[in-house]
């Protein structure tokens, strides 16, 4: 195992640390957190230091031109003697796949692994026991080099906090179809995980709520007419009770819950459809009652029920089953590899090894 350096902070911030009653979702901080950096062109020693404020140059890259990445995964405890994580190894591979459209270093498998493994193994006893909740786990990368030139940072420092959840949004959601924005285009980062596709949602999310809506539906930038996903979900739909989800197109994440969501599906006989999907279609499928039930998935969400699709002309399309039958069997299926009462049978959760353990 390579090499790791725990701060002497670390006992006392995990002894101050308290658990309130209330845990909202990626509010709480976990006391710890990890960090690895790279400079000359290699990756260092590792820590794990209490969490707190990091220290930054003005002039660091990630400060003005967003050389920045991301990813989200989460830890299980809740029908378990010892925590788990679910399907870390493709957020590993998919953060790598960011961190190369943004020029940036890949991440060694062994560092990722020690990082939310070692994270997890400190923060256990944190980790909530009810269904539903977990320890909220946030990779991340950013270029530190300090200089305005626009190219790639030279220096970089890889990160991971947590934090104690529930889910992102429980209850049903009212969804607005989002026609005239773009949240990212092929050729761009939409595929990737990277924190500027985040901002360029926030100006139709902050429309959207202002209309009475919990979420923004984007579409595809160069048609406005086919379905990609939520600002930061998967979109799923059911008609005649199969389902129908847009296909990978270049500009949607491939999330990990959606690919959890459809291996899932298939091996409960449920047909699965990767398609596009035009917007109007599928408007017109819920008014004639063939789609009866929409769901967004994600890793901070699970699987929430869509009630409501509101469209720009003021129209609302609501949905008769939420949450419908497919929701509730695929999220059942899916919390019940997650938190240990089904059979594992994608091999998908991935025990914390006793060395992680202080």
């Amino acid at each position: 195992m390579r090499s790791i350096h725990v701060d002497t902070g670390v006992a006392d911030a995990l002894a101050a640390f308290e658990m309130p009653q209330r845990l909202g979702f990626g509010v709480l901080m976990a006391p710890v957190m990890y960090r690895c950096q790279y400079q000359d062109g290699r990756w260092w020693d590792a820590e794990l230091m209490p969490y707190g404020p990091l220290q930054i140059d003005p002039a660091a890259k990630v400060l003005h031109y967003a050389q920045e990445i991301f990813e989200g995964l989460k830890a299980y405890r809740v029908d378990r003697d010892r925590a788990a994580l679910f399907r870390p190894q493709m957020n590993w591979e998919r953060m790598n796949l960011s961190a190369r459209r943004l020029c940036m270093p890949d991440i060694p498998r062994d560092i990722f692994m020690q990082a939310v493994q070692t994270v997890t193994a400190y923060c256990e006893d944190f980790i909530p026991r009810n269904s539903g909740q977990s320890l909220y786990l946030r990779p991340f990368m950013f270029g530190t080099q300090p200089d305005l030139s626009v190219a790639a940072a030279n220096s970089y420092s890889f990160l991971v906090i947590a934090s104690p959840s529930e889910v992102y949004h429980s209850g049903s959601m009212r969804v607005l179809v989002e026609r005239n924005d773009s949240r990212a285009a092929v050729g761009g980062t939409g595929a990737e995980k990277v924190g500027g596709n985040y901002a360029a949602s926030l100006q139709s999310v902050q429309a959207t709520l202002a209309k009475g809506f919990d979420q923004t539906l984007w579409l595809h930038p160069s048609d406005r007419r086919h379905i990609e996903e939520l600002s930061g979900m998967n979109f799923f739909a059911v008609m005649e009770g199969e389902l129908h989800t847009p296909a990978l197109s270049g500009s949607i994440l491939p999330g990990v819950t959606r690919d959890s969501l459809i291996q899932l599906a298939r091996a409960l006989d449920i047909t699965v459809h990767e398609r596009p999907m035009d917007i109007d279609d599928l408007l017109a499928l819920i008014k004639s009652g063939t789609c009866t039930e929409a769901f967004a998935c994600g890793t901070a969400t699970i699987v929430s029920p869509i009630s409501v699709l509101g469209d720009a002309d003021g129209q609302v399309y609501e949905l008769p089953d939420t949450p419908g039958p497919v929701a509730r069997q695929l999220r059942q299926a899916l919390l019940d590899i997650q938190e240990g009462r089904g059979s594992d049978r994608f091999d998908w959760m991935s025990p914390i090894p006793p060395e992680c353990y202080p």
